[in-house]
């Protein structure tokens, strides 16, 4: 069987991009010929790939079914070509993570992985928890939650309990749970948070009227400037305890979720995926 190569990767730049003009400006080829070899694959597959729409494509149940594996293909033979033609080859491995586990905890620890496995080469792309593997070309993602996502393998890393956080000036004024009240309490876009905590406490719930943020980053960096007192993980923002810009005023933790390193149940394990998860579990451990 002769497989139609170029077709292929047409197919996949086009199933990235569900749009024809930036599959063919990512080729460097016109939108007439990335549209001619897909209409050749669905003559010579039998089944259509993808439903034309009035703004893009979307796949169809065949085209979805098959991206996967055409995905994983056409990485395995870029990588591949890349270690026959360099002398010193590198396996490229794209980790989706999400913003604030990349800041608080893996960014430091980076210079170690890169020592210990100077043969892969990693490149981050950060999320802010809503990932596609699949659709953005990622090899693994580390995301934060409760380890139950359909399709994907997941490995617990850290454990992240929330805890009040905020600015020194403000710790010096809370000396019990009950002097938040009357103290801007700072959102997350996950709500009951302040609820579960006050709870834990004994305390009964505080109304949170302050600024609502989508980053954890943001959050924490809003409460270290003095806008209020955030809920957050002090596991990732030890750095800003550490400087005296956050302090924890309260010991009481709430459960939360924890983040984990996920895969493709669906996808083989290939070297640099396999040193790469094992040196995060040792990391965490």
């Amino acid at each position: 069987m002769q497989l139609p190569l170029n077709a292929l990767r047409m197919f996949d730049a086009a199933a990235r991009h569900l749009n024809l003009t930036h599959a063919a400006q990512e080729l460097h080829v016109t939108q007439a010929a990335v549209s001619q070899h897909i209409r050749r694959l669905e003559d010579w597959l039998g089944h259509p790939l993808f439903k034309r729409l009035p703004r893009g494509l979307a796949l169809t149940d065949e085209g979805q079914s098959l991206w996967p594996v055409v995905q994983d293909s056409l990485g395995r033979l870029e990588r591949a070509f890349t270690q026959l033609r360099d002398e010193h080859p590198r396996e490229v491995l794209t980790l989706g993570v999400v913003g604030t586990f990349a800041v608080g905890w893996l960014l430091p620890r980076l210079p170690a992985f890169e020592a210990q496995h100077p043969q892969i080469d990693l490149r981050l792309q950060t999320h802010n928890n809503r990932v596609d593997l699949n659709a953005e070309g990622l090899d693994a993602a580390i995301r934060f939650g409760d380890g139950a996502w359909p399709g994907l393998q997941a490995d617990l890393l850290v454990q992240a309990p929330l805890t009040p956080l905020c600015a020194p000036t403000i710790a010096e004024r809370l000396r019990q749970p009950g002097d938040l009240r009357g103290q801007p309490l700072l959102r997350s876009f996950r709500s009951g948070e302040w609820e579960q905590w006050c709870l834990s406490t004994g305390l009964p719930p505080l109304r949170a009227t302050g600024p609502m943020f989508d980053s954890s980053i943001a959050l924490a960096e809003a409460a270290a400037l003095g806008a209020g007192v955030a809920l957050l993980p002090p596991a990732m923002f030890a750095h800003l305890l550490r400087a005296g810009r956050l302090v924890q005023p309260f010991a009481t933790t709430v459960p939360a979720g924890a983040y984990w390193f996920t895969t493709p149940k669906t996808r083989p394990a290939w070297p640099a995926l396999t040193q790469l998860r094992q040196w995060l579990l040792q990391q965490a451990a």
